[in-house]
């Protein structure tokens, strides 16, 4: 047992009381609300598209869906395929009763396929421009222009071409401060550039929220969900765990989940990190969560992967900065067979893509979890921990101090046994080159360090992990923002 010394203690509760930012339970209230979304998509140019749209209807409670537009893309250029949102979402129709018995607030059938709206079957900028509206640029139109103060996160799956024509008439038809008041609303996640509309979008608009790795595929952060990482367990992206936890033996849903061809789900991150589990903050892409991590800079053209494949969309240098590729230094913990259970691991992985896999396993199982949700019980399936901090999650903390941290409850609707894990996630604070070391076992439901010492003002993240011990294991978290001051 380790026996912290009551100068560390007095520290710690003089921590405790310096609490600024929000409360601990302005924060969970927060983290609540629905972050608005609509979905631009190639459906039909892979199975990819067709697989992601399964697991959003998994998720589609704790998010405003406000549209699913099929859309062209380099991949496809001449069809869009809307039919297939429909079939996918007749199978949701079959389930959607038992997903409400697990997580109220699953909309019915008829509502989803409301929102399925088609582009034009167009190839990129050759649909942009006057008589190139379309059912989904005037649906998308509809959609920021809807009374609602949250944001509206535009999610490509495929081709950009259908948001480029609904900005191209927006700023034709508002004058500019009300479209800059429009476009300030406006949040767009785009797996790659998939047509020539992209950068046209960027440089016309160059105010516009916009995450994108742009280039080569190659160097696309999204791939870090598929890539299959050498010294890790890529288990959970397999094809027999694809087959045994989703598509056989889960009802009609997970019958429609098709084989993988090109890669699974390399749409998915665009909207992994609005669902709320303590980690995601959509509004800070710096941050990182589920769905990768993203810095605000003009990328180099030689850092893009301009001679990788990308179906043959032109790379250009960008005109402004963009939310897109950062990096992180991964160090997966380490399972013990005897003494400490979890513990700090000794690889690392360096990567841009590390920002996404180093959560793989964890919302994998989130997904298996709540495929089981389709066809279970209540009490045959098994639901996320809740981890709950005995104090804020914004500290203040004067330099070189003791800090306690304390999540003992913490609990699981199951009756789960539950599993702890603290680490510092130096990359989202203000010291990304240092990492804080927690200093008692990391994997207590307490735990404690010493803030570094510093000459101005720092913040740092202290992410808490709490995993049951169900089938799957479920992990949810939550985010300690700590400011040490002089």
């Amino acid at each position: 047992m380790r026996i912290v010394n009551k100068v560390g203690l007095l520290s710690c509760v003089l921590a405790l009381g310096c609490c600024v930012g929000l409360s601990a339970a302005e924060s969970t209230k927060a983290s609540s609300v629905k972050n608005r979304m609509l979905v631009l998509s190639d459906i039909e140019a892979d199975p990819d598209d067709s697989q992601t749209l399964i697991r959003l209807l998994l998720y589609v409670n704790q998010i405003d869906l406000e549209g699913m537009v099929a859309t062209t893309s380099v991949h496809q250029k001449n069809m869009v395929a809307p039919q297939t949102m429909h079939k996918i979402i007749d199978a949701y129709a079959k389930v959607r009763d038992n997903l409400n018995k697990h997580e109220a607030g699953f909309p019915a059938a008829k509502a989803l396929h409301a929102l399925v709206k088609q582009a034009l079957p167009v190839y990129g900028m050759s649909g942009v421009g006057e008589d190139k509206d379309s059912e989904g640029s005037d649906w998308l139109i509809k959609a920021i222009e809807r009374k609602d103060e949250r944001p509206l996160w535009i999610t490509v799956w495929g081709g950009t071409n259908t948001l480029a024509q609904a900005l191209f008439r927006l700023k034709q038809t508002k004058d500019p401060q009300k479209l800059a008041e429009l476009l300030n609303k406006l949040r767009v996640y785009s797996i790659s550039d998939q047509d020539d509309s992209g950068t046209w979008i960027r440089s016309t608009f160059p105010s516009l929220f916009y995450i994108v790795s742009p280039g080569g595929y190659g160097a696309a952060t999204w791939t870090g969900i598929n890539t299959f990482i050498d010294g890790l367990d890529n288990t959970t992206i397999s094809n027999q765990w694809i087959a045994d936890n989703i598509q056989q033996g889960h009802g009609p849903l997970g019958a429609e989940y098709p084989d993988v061809a090109y890669g699974v789900e390399g749409d998915t991150p665009s909207w992994l990190n609005l669902i709320s589990n303590g980690l995601n903050q959509p509004e800070h892409p710096e941050w990182g969560g589920w769905g990768g991590r993203y810095e605000l800079r003009i990328p180099n053209l030689a850092d893009m992967d301009p001679n990788g494949f990308n179906g043959g969309v032109p790379i250009k240098l960008e005109s402004r900065a963009i939310w897109t590729n950062a990096v992180d230094n991964y160090m997966p913990p380490e399972r013990g067979a005897y003494g400490r259970a979890l513990k700090p691991g000794t690889k690392s992985f360096v990567d841009y893509r590390a920002t996404l896999y180093r959560w793989r396993d964890e919302f994998q199982n989130d997904f298996a979890a709540r495929m089981d949700w389709t066809t279970k019980s209540y009490n045959q399936a098994n639901h996320a921990p809740i981890p709950v901090l005995n104090h804020s999650n914004h500290l203040k903390i004067k330099s070189g101090e003791y800090l306690h941290l304390d999540a003992r409850s913490s609990y699981d609707p199951d009756g789960d046994s539950l599993q702890f894990y603290w680490f510092n996630y130096p990359e989202a604070g203000t010291l990304p080159n240092k990492l804080i070391k927690i200093e008692t076992a990391e994997n207590m439901n307490r735990a404690g360090l010493h803030v570094p010492k510093v000459t101005k003002s720092e913040t740092l993240q202290i992410i808490l992990k709490v995993t049951d011990r169900g089938i799957p294991a479920l992990t949810r978290y939550q985010r300690v923002f700590v400011t040490v001051t002089p």
